[in-house]
């Protein structure tokens, strides 16, 4: 009954695996899929892409091979991240990795079940997206860049630079719950040391473009740009303007610099990006975003641009020189 030949036994064998996939294991495995959605484009957010591909790279993680990525950009349309959030929730994705506190937001409102990651967010708990900082409750976690304390520091490094500058533009979104944390923390210590600051807040990118035309109609000899989305997305417009002016500048974002802004200090939003990496992996793994404490920034570098410099044809002083982080030549 069993005696079979050699060419029935491999036929049998084959038809065995065709109808048995899963245990002969011909079904391809479905890869994790991160949802990402951020406020501008791949141009304005290729740092943070690269140095989060890195993160993955380092946990042995490669797109397209064990990992996919489902992108979602709004291209510095704020109003677009409801529907690009809910695009991804759609897609069944098993992460949202959402950049700063719109997108956030965004994610948030899409969806209650499936874990976002967020990265260079304000202040979650005041946007009332998080219970607290160490127990997040619910499906969010992720990586703040909660530090207004940097635009003070911001006034003292542009002072350093430029002691004889005295009448501040200061420009930031004034809808954005962190850049009023910075515009306080700014205006007092203008104010403290006799600064005049006169403040341009825009809501989206008609109103930048009209803030920045004031600028260059007012009477300000220094620019100091608070952090948000927004601004960060159309830095390139803001960089350009400045140079365009002659106005000396300093930002909140390295970015900034590598797109040829003067000065910046601030959190690295790449570093984040990176680390934001390593919650992926552990959610892929099992553990719960409200098991995940929302991340403090860890690393500020400060990047002076003397290309820029030069051609502003300001001198940076040799102390300001030592202390930075990075020289871009």
């Amino acid at each position: 009954m069993f005696d079979i030949g050699r060419r029935e036994f491999i036929t049998l064998l084959g038809g065995a695996a065709a109808a048995w996939p899963v245990a002969a294991g011909a079904q391809p495995t479905r890869l994790p899929r991160i949802g990402w959605l951020v406020t501008g484009s791949l141009t304005s957010y290729r740092f943070s892409l690269a140095a989060f591909r890195d993160g993955l790279k380092a946990l042995n993680y490669i797109e397209g091979q064990n990992i996919s990525i489902e992108y979602r950009w709004a291209e510095g349309k704020i109003e677009r991240l409801p529907e690009l959030a809910r695009s991804l929730v759609h897609e069944k994705v098993d992460i949202i990795l959402a950049g700063g506190s719109a997108g956030a937001q965004a994610a948030k409102h899409a969806t209650s079940v499936i874990p976002i990651v967020t990265v260079g967010a304000g202040d979650l708990v005041d946007l009332g997206l998080v219970e607290s900082l160490a127990r997040p409750g619910g499906n969010l976690t992720g990586f703040v860049v909660v530090a207004p304390e940097g635009a003070a520091k911001r006034f003292q490094i542009i002072r350093e630079m430029r002691p004889e500058n005295r009448r501040a533009a200061v420009l930031w979104n004034s809808t954005s719950s962190y850049s009023k944390l910075e515009w306080a923390v700014a205006k007092e210590f203008a104010t403290a040391n006799d600064i005049a600051v006169e403040p341009h807040g825009v809501r989206d990118l008609d109103e930048l473009r009209n803030g920045l035309a004031s600028i260059a109609q007012s009477s300000a000899d220094i620019l100091v740009v608070l952090n948000d989305p927004l601004l960060f997305t159309h830095r390139k417009i803001i960089v350009d303007a400045a140079a365009q002016l002659r106005l000396p500048a300093i930002y909140g974002l390295r970015e900034y610099a590598d797109d040829g802004g003067l000065i910046s200090y601030g959190a690295s939003v790449t570093d984040s990006y990176r680390r934001a990496a390593g919650y992926v992996d552990k959610i892929l793994r099992g553990v719960k975003p409200t098991d995940l404490p929302i991340e403090l920034p860890t690393r500020f570098e400060m990047v002076i641009n003397l290309k820029t410099a030069k051609a502003l044809g300001i001198e940076i002083p040799p102390t300001l020189l030592a202390r930075a982080d990075e020289v871009i030549e």
